[in-house]
């Protein structure tokens, strides 16, 4: 009993795998059509004006003629944008130049005014220093004048002498 409800099983699911495989679509068949091909682009079989056939050129002469200057030809019209592509550098290098002549200038502006804030710095330091040193010569003038009053005041009083009566 076991037996047969196992085979059951079995060809329940040998029975649901052979439905899938019919209804997939077939892998060597044709693709779906969302998929697209890649897409390359056809060489130029137009013939470059600079050059024409020899007369009396064999046709394996002229078609491996026909290939090298294709071959020259599409080397050539790269070199050109190697060329456009440099100019554009060039333009961006001077544009850069320009903003790096301007920047120079504004640091030559930012340490001239550098220059005059330290001088302004320096001459009141320097005033500052000569207030200081008047106000010392001044202190020290009013001491000596305290320091000589009070040595007046302090000296020895001469003593009356009373006429004797």
């Amino acid at each position: 009993m076991v037996q047969s409800t196992m085979g059951q099983v079995l060809t329940n699911i040998e029975r649901e795998i052979t439905a899938e495989v019919h209804n997939r679509p077939p892998v060597s068949g044709p693709r779906p059509l969302d998929i697209a091909p890649p897409v390359t682009a056809a060489p130029d079989l137009a013939m470059p004006d600079y050059v024409e056939h020899r007369d009396g050129a064999t046709e394996i002469g002229k078609l491996s003629a026909e290939a090298v200057v294709r071959e020259y030809e599409a080397a050539a019209k790269d070199i050109e944008k190697l060329g456009e592509e440099l100019a554009a550098q060039v333009k961006q290098c001077e544009a850069m130049s320009r903003e790096a002549f301007a920047a120079t200038a504004e640091l030559k502006e930012t340490a001239e005014r550098y220059r005059e804030e330290a001088k302004r710095v320096f001459l009141q330091i320097e005033n500052c220093s000569l207030k200081t040193s008047e106000v010392r010569k001044l202190c020290g003038e009013l001491r000596e004048k305290i320091a000589v009053a009070p040595a007046i005041d302090s000296a020895p009083k001469a003593k009356k002498v009373r006429p004797a009566t």
